[in-house]
């Protein structure tokens, strides 16, 4: 294949923008704050499913500790009427007396165990109240720290965004100036190289491979015309000459 040496020189220009792009590509998938989004982003899917199984656990205990006063309630009104007969003294029979005051002893106790199961759910209600406090809380801020991280994303996404869009204007230039066979072979060996399609002889060496070039390889090197597009014998990407090449 021929091309001028300028084209040729060109290659290098494009294979920098190209770089360039890849770069800019790079750090634009490698941001932190997307790391840090996502973080957060978990940490707000736990904490609203947490506050969703704390609201549903005290919406239970609120109906329990309700439950549990109805009944301590109930029996203490069954203590008031059976202590309001005993103390009427409308019970004359011993036996019905004594009945009614082992029930009142009874339903005392009853009383008291109603009444530590109030206590019981009351513990656990204001431990899942001060959960669903500290987990709101905790929302409400993660919600400031995701907005916080998504704008500093955004910012840096702009900035590479414009960074790209000038190194693809710039490509657009360089590209219109290549002849059609010479860009074709160079996206051919940029698809297989790794995004480096072609590489400056530098110091006897191809800068792409890091090949240093023996005697051989340089004196062929010397003996082709200007207009020769060479392709490196190790990495096969475009060899450019350039000034300080070395020959």
């Amino acid at each position: 294949m021929k091309a001028s040496p300028e084209a040729q020189l060109r290659l290098l220009e494009l294979a920098d923008l190209d770089a360039e792009l890849g770069r800019i590509e790079h750090r634009r998938r490698g941001l932190p704050e997307h790391g840090e989004l996502a973080r957060l982003d978990a940490r707000d899917i736990e904490l609203s499913d947490s506050i969703a199984a704390l609201t549903a656990q005290i919406s239970d205990l609120r109906r329990e500790q309700n439950k549990a006063e109805a009944d301590v309630e109930q029996v203490r009104s069954r203590i008031d009427r059976d202590r309001q007969r005993l103390d009427s003294g409308k019970v004359s029979s011993p036996r019905e007396l004594e009945n009614l005051q082992s029930e009142v002893a009874s339903l005392q106790r009853r009383q008291s165990d109603l009444e530590e199961v109030v206590l019981d759910v009351m513990e656990r209600f204001e431990t899942g109240q001060s959960g669903l406090e500290q987990a709101t809380a905790e929302r409400a801020q993660l919600g400031a720290e995701l907005a916080s991280v998504a704008a500093a994303r955004d910012a840096a996404l702009a900035e590479l965004a414009e960074q790209s869009s000038k190194a693809a204007d710039r490509r657009i230039e360089v590209t219109a100036t290549l002849p059609a066979d010479l860009l074709d072979l160079y996206d051919k060996l940029r698809t297989q190289h790794g995004g480096v399609g072609a590489a400056a002889l530098r110091h006897r060496s191809c800068q792409g491979c890091n090949l240093t070039m023996n005697t051989v390889d340089l004196n062929a090197i010397r003996a082709a015309p200007d207009d020769e597009v060479l392709r490196c014998e190790e990495c096969r990407r475009i060899l450019v000459r350039t000034a300080d090449s070395g020959l």
